[in-house]
């Protein structure tokens, strides 16, 4: 059964180096029309009964939500409230960025019925603002927290990164204590990766971008965590941490391995079994809309062994990890009789470990994740 709601808005006023997100310019794009076809996709899913019962969470992303003006987002908001019945302790997130965030936007997220704001923050060190190609300032970040605040937004939560090209520990240290600073109930801190077609890609494959070493990436999670943990913010995924009650309830659809809508241009979703992309050009994706057609680009039946797969590399993300008996309530067969093996290696490496009901990462795992997780894929 569908949890929850994805809405990808594929605008930007200025592209970061690093994101390799499907995303466009703002300027010269159909925006309204493209809102008018979010409506249309969500009025199909709809007809199809998909939206039938309340959603625990909706999550605005892109691009940038935030590049749209008010009126568009009015606009946007209110198909959303036509088409989407939700729950009444719903979760309503819309990422968001700190220069575009004016006092006016941020009132009609808030009458609209949005009630979390991610904001991309990414660091407090100009110069590495400046080479992520990042457009905001440490005063507009202010700004948006004190209005979003004067609004009634009581949830708020900043994306950080690190590993980032000539950062050094002393700049990573700076961050974190000015973002502490704000007194935020829920923080996401992401290593950088860098994709190919991104700038920082191209840079690289040139020789001119100046990466850290994986030891100081590794000494900058380190500290992530352990600056966490003294702030009382407990961690509850990789990259992710907050004061009990403040986790991201709609990052936990994916890492249970809820299923969920994926609306926009390039979205992902996952219903009824089949995992789906859309269209990700904008007249690739607007264009069967006119016809009543969804815009699917591709679409995956998952068979019980990927589910399974899925289980375990997304649940065990998740610092409680993977439930052994919920995987055999799920899939009826207990978890040993499928990864045994994997598991017994695992934990004799000392990168997983079986407590009680769970198996989950231990914190010298958590720093080579994609490791463990990449044994679940192989077997």
């Amino acid at each position: 059964m569908v949890k929850g709601l994805y809405i990808h808005i594929p605008f930007c006023h200025q592209i970061c180096f690093y994101c390799d997100f499907n995303k466009v310019y703002f300027k010269d794009q159909p925006v309204d029309a493209y809102i008018d076809s979010v409506g249309k996709e969500l009025a199909l899913w709809k007809q199809q009964g998909a939206l039938n019962t309340p959603l625990e969470t909706i999550f605005l992303g892109g691009g940038t939500p935030t590049s749209l003006t008010p009126a568009q987002l009015e606009k946007l908001l209110s198909y959303i409230h036509q088409y989407v019945p939700m729950a009444a302790n719903l979760e309503w997130t819309s990422e968001a960025n700190p220069d575009e965030l004016t006092k006016d936007k941020i009132q009609v997220l808030f009458d609209g019925g949005v009630n979390r704001l991610s904001m991309g923050v990414q660091s407090f060190d100009d110069d590495l603002l400046k080479r992520l190609g990042r457009t905001h300032s440490n005063s507009d970040v202010k700004r948006a927290v004190d209005s979003a605040r004067q609004v009634g937004f009581k949830n708020l939560s900043f994306d950080l990164m690190y590993g980032l090209p000539g950062q050094t520990m002393e700049q990573w240290d700076d961050t974190l204590k000015r973002a502490f600073a704000f007194d935020l109930p829920h923080f996401s801190a992401y290593s950088l990766i860098i994709e190919p077609k991104t700038v920082f890609y191209n840079l690289m494959t040139k020789g001119k971008l100046n990466t850290i070493t994986e030891d100081l990436e590794a000494d900058m999670y380190e500290k992530l965590m352990n600056e966490m943990d003294q702030h009382g913010l407990k961690q509850y995924e990789i990259s992710n941490f907050a004061r009990p009650g403040h986790e991201s309830h709609h990052n936990l659809l994916y890492w249970n391995n809820v299923e969920y809508i994926g609306v926009g241009a390039g979205a992902h979703g996952y219903v009824d079994g089949v995992r789906y992309s859309n269209a990700g050009p904008l007249k690739k994706y607007m264009s069967p809309l006119d016809s009543n057609e969804r815009p699917i680009l591709d679409t995956h039946i998952v068979p019980i062994h990927e589910k399974m797969e899925e289980e375990m590399f997304l649940g065990l993300r998740k610092t409680n990890g993977v439930s052994l008996s919920h995987f055999q309530t799920k899939f009826q067969k207990p978890i040993q009789d499928v990864y045994g093996e994997i598991l017994k290696k695992e934990v004799a490496k000392g990168n997983l470990e079986i407590a009680s009901d769970f198996v989950r990462l231990t914190r010298k795992g958590r720093f080579v994740g994609n490791e463990v997780f990449e044994q679940f894929l192989l077997a």
